[in-house]
């Protein structure tokens, strides 16, 4: 008889879905469903299940947006079904959904003790063996899907339709055949394995004939009957072990829950509690599903609303099988949280996983992040982790990366063994399709044969499911297949290492060619990050400063507790501004809220600083600055010139151009306002090109292919609007010394001042925009005279050097880059920094004139206006700051990029003895505290930041019995005896480039 698999293929593809799976359940019976709905935010379990429910019906709509709805589902078992296997079929709706985007729901047993989820891959609840009743509560969450690019007032619940979005479509109460759900996974895993292996290959051939004579022995009138027999066939094809060279897989259970992004931080709350249930209760019945979690925030929030999921999961934490990992607070940003800010991810990550269950957490875990800084090796080996994993760099545009297992070198040269799950997905089912992708995209398989898989439903999905486990453990050994073992990722990670040891080096950055539009998204976001650092900066210093001068309390809570707050906030889509209107209002009003209490702090610990009549200026910047002495500083400083001046004349093209002068440096405003020389007197050399300008305002058409929030793709530079023409010029009010010029596009209208302080080496401009625009990309640029054949931008703990040309791929691709608090450039003997108060997205680009010099242009991306998800973003009022700094070396830029974004403080009396003074200015003090575990011990921390090697005298002015050299977690490094014995007050060290050392002063 003629063979063919094609209509083999079309048997199972009909048979499966339609008589195979629904005969899973051969029984089912209605539940009673009564309903009780909630108005405005989600309400105690205690108080869902004791709430007044009444009637409603399958079919009845619920759930206005973000609403929600609690359902009491009741049932007698009927006689007959006693002593089977009962299951609750819970539909809230799915249809048409995906996991994690839709409505969702968490059970809870009339006690209170949670159940499981209900997610759209995941409907079904387990009934207690022997129950004559069912009883069983639902907390249904009706969360809006947000379509993809289209703008949307779903976004808000203040804006959203009051109409409910969901329907009821199941409740019933189901008799179980376990036969049958064996031969539906064996139908499965062998239709979708014979799917994907070659036409040609002789074991896809056969598993197609025995899926055929299996279909042959099941009788479609009594599948329970004959599924067994079906089964017996399919067993012969399930039994050939794997191939001895197969590729290895690890398979880790995940469910990656953004901390927020088309929902609010108090859904994500509920979604990791609905996932925990679920994984916990899979555990129960599978002993070896192995589950990793990230995100001490997200454990920290089960912890605190829903202590009922987090016995259980603290539970199954001292079992082995839910796994903390990640070692980080959230799964943060890493291009813009500012160096101490990244420290402090990793300090209160793995603060919280070792006090709460006693682990050590090693692997940094970081699947989805929109790139990865260069710093971040350093750090991570400081927080005494080994490795990293990340997926996200697959979504590379133009470059696919060339490694999966490697070792990846920081700034520093600190390397961490690195694997990228060649999967390339985080949310893998375990598909033969993905294990064959895995095999067949892995990189490194030459030399390597293992790789991780992280599977599971994420975004409030549900996480892995009891499918995904059924294919797992028939592709252990099976022929045709990628070898699948489900273990912890500590066992992968040093099984891959113990494989591949002498895997390549990839130095630098990990910079993501996609969602390069997230440096500049939600301006009001990024400030209010930027600020909330250097406050936290401030407010410990002074705290510290303060206590161990005059004994006063250290504010330990309020510290810890701000900290996480900012930290949250640094998660990879609420800093980017890449979330729905909700969550980046209620950023906002956060940032605000912050500010305001480290405001308070700080004025408290200055005031008890005071120490008789008169005010004096402090500083917490890293360096003394025009005579203004800075608590870690470098050197004290001569006082600069304390003139400035201002005159106006006839331009030579018309019009009154202006000067500013203040014995520093000085700069030409032409009667349009904008800046035609900037010169420092050291050099007498115009950092402006020939005919170039300086803080040009240009706009863009912004409308990328994809991702509006996260993407600027290159072709916006095609077109652009420079606005040239003012309005106005003239001398600014309320400044020492300064112009202002008022510009108008459309319904925006720009206003700047450009002033020059005494003794001040950058000239400042700041720009107050009435941003009015739509998918519009607000540029501002500066024509440099000098040629630079890469551009210097600040990271975490140093600086990363990027290409000005073009000449590979990889460099084209940088054509937006992430910088701090400053970008500088240079040629050998002369160079300029741009620093700013709150901008995070630049880019730079060379011409050479026909007077053969080259000109630099650098630009800084100040605002967009995308509008999904969010359709109002950045629209309203801004104050943006940034500053040129002439004739600048990279310290220039450092201090610079320090004094824009700190504030001088006034205290009482003589002012303040700096507790730590560093005799280079080249070593930096990042940050003074006291110590994470309350023994009033005093934490510095320094770092090389010009990129040599430094030596530093370090004067400590307190009364310490001995310093230690620790790690990010304060704990002893290795050499530390060595310095323990070294007289505490003055230490000589030694940094190589961009190193970071943290000292412990103990008292």
């Amino acid at each position: 008889m003629h063979f063919d698999p094609v209509l083999v293929r079309r048997r199972l593809g009909r048979l499966l879905p339609e008589r195979l799976r629904p005969a899973v359940y051969p029984h089912t019976h209605a539940l009673t469903v009564e309903r009780y709905d909630v108005d405005g935010e989600p309400i105690p379990v205690a108080d869902g299940l004791a709430a007044g429910y009444q009637p409603t019906e399958v079919g009845a709509a619920w759930g206005s947006p973000w609403a929600t709805t609690w359902f009491k589902l009741t049932a007698e078992v009927p006689a007959d079904w006693s002593g089977r296997e009962l299951e609750v079929l819970v539909d809230l709706g799915f249809e048409g959904t995906g996991p994690g985007f839709a409505a969702e729901g968490l059970a809870y047993r009339p006690d209170g003790t949670p159940i499981k989820g209900l997610h759209p891959y995941n409907h079904w609840l387990p009934v207690e063996p022997g129950s004559d009743r069912v009883e069983v509560y639902v907390e249904a969450a009706s969360n809006p899907q947000i379509t993809m690019r289209v703008p949307t007032l779903l976004g808000d619940v203040q804006t959203a339709p009051a109409e409910p979005i969901y329907r009821l479509a199941k409740a019933e109460l189901a008799v179980v055949d376990a036969e049958v759900r064996e031969l539906v996974a064996d139908f499965d895993v062998l239709g979708q394995l014979a799917e994907e292996l070659p036409a040609d290959d002789p074991r896809g051939a056969q598993l197609w004939a025995t899926i055929s004579d299996a279909l042959d022995a099941i009788d479609l009138h009594d599948i329970s009957g004959t599924a067994a027999k079906a089964r017996e066939i399919l067993a012969v094809a399930l039994a050939k072990p794997a191939n001895a060279s197969a590729h290895r897989l690890t398979a880790v259970g995940h469910a990656h829950i953004d901390s927020a992004w088309l929902w609010p931080l108090r859904e994500t709350v509920r979604k990791v509690a609905r996932t925990a249930s679920n994984v916990v209760q899979l555990m129960d019945d599978h002993p070896e599903m192995i589950f990793a979690m990230s995100q001490a925030q997200q454990l920290a929030w089960i912890e605190e609303h829903r202590p009922e999921v987090f016995a259980r999961v603290k539970e199954k934490i001292a079992a082995g099988q839910f796994v903390p990992v990640g070692g980080m607070w959230v799964e943060s940003d890493t291009n813009m949280p500012g160096s101490e800010a990244m420290a402090r991810q990793f300090i209160h990550g793995k603060r919280y996983f070792q006090e709460k269950f006693g682990i050590d957490t090693q692997e940094v875990w970081l699947p989805d992040s929109f790139g990865y800084s260069a710093a971040l090796p350093q750090l991570i080996k400081l927080s005494g982790s080994r490795w990293f994993l990340t997926q996200k760099i697959s979504w590379n545009k133009t470059n696919l990366f060339p490694h999966h297992t490697f070792w990846w070198e920081g700034i520093d040269g600190s390397r961490i063994f690195t694997h990228f799950p060649p999967v390339d997905t985080y949310n893998s089912d375990l598909s033969a399709g993905d294990l064959a992708r895995s095999a067949r995209q892995f990189a490194d398989k030459a030399r390597a044969n293992h790789a991780l898989a992280p599977f599971g439903y994420g975004d409030g999905g549900g996480g892995p499911t009891r499918e995904m486990l059924a294919r797992a453990a028939r592709t252990a050994d099976l022929e045709g297949s990628s070898r699948v073992t489900i273990e912890k990722p500590e066992e992968f990670f040093q099984k891959a290492y113990d494989d591949y040891p002498d895997a390549p080096v990839w130095w630098g950055e990990l910079y993501l060619e996609i969602h390069r539009g997230t440096y500049t998204s939600h301006a009001k976001i990024k400030q209010g990050n930027r600020r909330s650092e250097h406050l936290l900066r401030e407010a410990e210093l002074w705290a510290t400063t303060a206590a161990v001068r005059h004994g006063a309390e250290y504010p330990y809570d309020a510290l810890d507790r701000l900290w996480k707050i900012v930290l949250l906030n640094q998660f990879h889509d609420i800093l980017p501004g890449s979330s729905i209107a909700w969550v980046n209002r209620e950023a906002r009003a956060t940032y605000q809220q912050v500010g305001e209490e480290l405001e308070q702090l700080i004025t408290a610990s200055l005031d008890s600083l005071g120490t008789g009549e008169g005010q004096a200026t402090v500083n917490a910047a890293p360096h003394a600055r025009n005579g203004v002495p800075a608590l870690g500083a470098s050197a004290t400083g001569e006082a600069a010139p304390a003139t400035v001046t201002l005159r106006e004349a006839q331009g030579a093209a018309g019009g009154s151009e202006f000067l500013l002068d203040n014995g520093i440096v000085s700069a030409i405003i032409g009667a349009d306002g904008l800046i035609t020389s900037v010169v420092d007197h050291e050099t007498g050399r115009n950092a402006i090109t020939p005919g170039g300008v300086g803080n040009l305002l240009q706009l863009h058409p912004d409308v990328p292919n994809d991702w509006d929030a996260w993407d600027v793709d290159a072709f916006y530079r095609n077109t652009v609007v420079d606005l040239r023409d003012a309005e106005s010029v003239a001398v600014a009010e309320g400044v020492s010394a300064g112009v202002q010029m008022v510009r108008k596009h459309g319904d925006s209208t720009f206003t700047q001042v450009i002033s020059l302080a005494p003794g001040a080496r950058a000239l400042e401009i700041t720009t107050d925009v009435d941003w009015q625009e739509r998918e519009t990309f607000l540029k501002a640029g500066f024509e440099l005279d000098l040629r630079a054949e890469v551009s210097s931008s600040e990271t975490q703990f140093g600086h990363v050097k990027r290409p000005t040309h073009e000449n590979t791929s990889w460099d084209a691709a940088k054509f937006e880059i992430c910088a701090h608090r400053f970008l500088h450039v240079a040629e050998p003997g002369y160079g300029v920094a741009l620093v700013n108060d709150s901008t995070y997205g630049h880019d730079v680009t060379r011409t050479v004139r026909e007077d053969g010099g080259t000109s630099t242009t650098v630009r800084l991306s100040l605002l967009r206006a995308p509008r999904w998800p969010d359709p109002e973003t950045d629209l309203g009022q801004h104050r943006l700051r940034y500053a040129i700094v002439p004739g600048a070396e990279i310290a220039d830029a450092v201090r610079e990029g320090y004094a824009i974004n700190l504030p001088e403080r006034t205290v009482a009396g003589g002012g303040v003895e700096p507790l730590i003074t560093v005799d280079n200015q080249s070593v930096v003090v990042e940050s003074i505290k006291l110590a994470e575990d309350r023994s009033g011990d005093v934490v510095v921390r320094l770092y090389a930041a010009d990129g040599g090697r430094a030596t530093a005298n370090v004067h400590a002015a307190f009364e310490a019995t001995a310093v230690t050299t620790v790690d990010l977690l304060e704990r002893p490094l290795a050499d530390a005896d060595a310095l323990s014995s070294t007289t505490p007050a003055d230490l000589s060290l030694s940094f190589r480039p961009f190193q970071i050392i943290t000292l412990r002063y103990s008292r």
